[in-house]
C-alpha cells in the first residue's frame, strides 16, 4: 500500500461546459490509462491532489480510491494554468506492482551549497535519469553527496545512490557526466593586466610628447 492516498471520482462527459463546472467546484479533471485498459474519465479534489502532489512528485506511487477499488498510479502528466498557477488536468498511469516500470527520476546534488574547495563553480550536466525498476522500489529521487567535489575527478551516473541498489536497473549511460567542478575563471585577471599596459603606454606617449 502506498504513503499517499486519494479519494476520486468517475467522471462522465468531457465537454468544456462540464470541464468548467467541475473546475469551478475546485475538482480536477483528469484520466487514468493502462496497457490493454479502457481509460477512465476520473476527476479528484483540487486541495487533496495538491497536498499529495508536493509530496508524491512524479515519482511516488499513488493509492486512489474510485468505487471501493483501489488503484495503484504514478502521476505522469500535470497541467497548470499558466498565469492563475492552478491545476487544469492531471494524467494517471496506472501499475501493476509486480510489473517493472521505467520512469525518469530527478538528480539531487546534496551538500551543493557546502561544496569545501572554494571559491569554484559547481556545472550540472544532468538533471534527471532513466531507470527501471518494480514500482515497491521507485526511489523518488538519484542523489549524490558534492561536498568533496574537486577539479579533477567529475561526478557520473555511475556515483549516484541509486546505481547502487541491485533492485534498480539505470537506463542512462552510467558514464554519463553528472556534475563537475571548475576553477575560477582568470579573465578578469588578464583584463587587468591589460588596462595597466594601456595605462603604460599612454603616460609614456604623453611623456614623449611633451619632450
Amino acid at each position: 500500500m502506498s504513503n499517499f492516498v486519494i479519494d476520486i471520482e468517475s467522471r462522465e462527459g468531457i465537454g468544456s461546459n462540464k470541464v468548467r463546472k467541475l473546475r469551478a467546484n475546485n475538482s480536477i479533471p483528469g484520466v487514468i490509462y493502462a496497457k490493454g485498459e479502457e481509460t477512465k474519465a476520473i476527476s479528484i479534489d483540487a486541495l487533496e491532489f495538491q497536498k499529495v502532489y508536493m509530496q508524491a512528485g512524479q515519482t511516488s506511487i499513488v493509492d486512489l480510491k474510485l468505487d471501493g477499488e483501489t488503484l495503484p498510479v504514478v502521476i505522469k502528466d500535470v497541467q497548470k494554468h499558466p498565469v492563475k498557477n492552478k491545476f487544469l488536468h492531471i494524467d494517471f498511469q496506472k501499475v501493476n506492482m509486480d510489473e517493472k516500470i521505467k520512469m525518469f527520476i530527478p538528480i539531487v546534488l546534496i551538500n551543493r551549497d557546502s561544496i569545501k574547495l572554494q571559491p569554484s563553480t559547481l556545472v550540472q550536466q544532468m538533471d534527471q535519469i532513466e531507470i527501471e525498476c518494480l514500482p515497491s522500489a521507485l526511489p523518488k529521487a538519484a542523489s549524490v553527496d558534492v561536498a568533496d567535489l574537486d577539479f579533477t575527478t567529475p561526478i557520473y551516473v555511475k556515483d549516484l545512490d541509486v546505481a547502487q541498489t541491485e533492485e534498480i536497473t539505470i537506463l542512462t549511460d552510467i558514464e554519463e557526466i553528472v556534475c563537475s567542478l571548475i576553477p575560477p575563471t582568470v579573465e578578469a585577471d588578464g583584463e587587468d593586466e591589460e588596462a595597466d599596459l594601456e595605462a603604460e603606454g599612454t603616460e609614456s606617449q604623453a611623456s614623449e610628447e611633451t619632450e
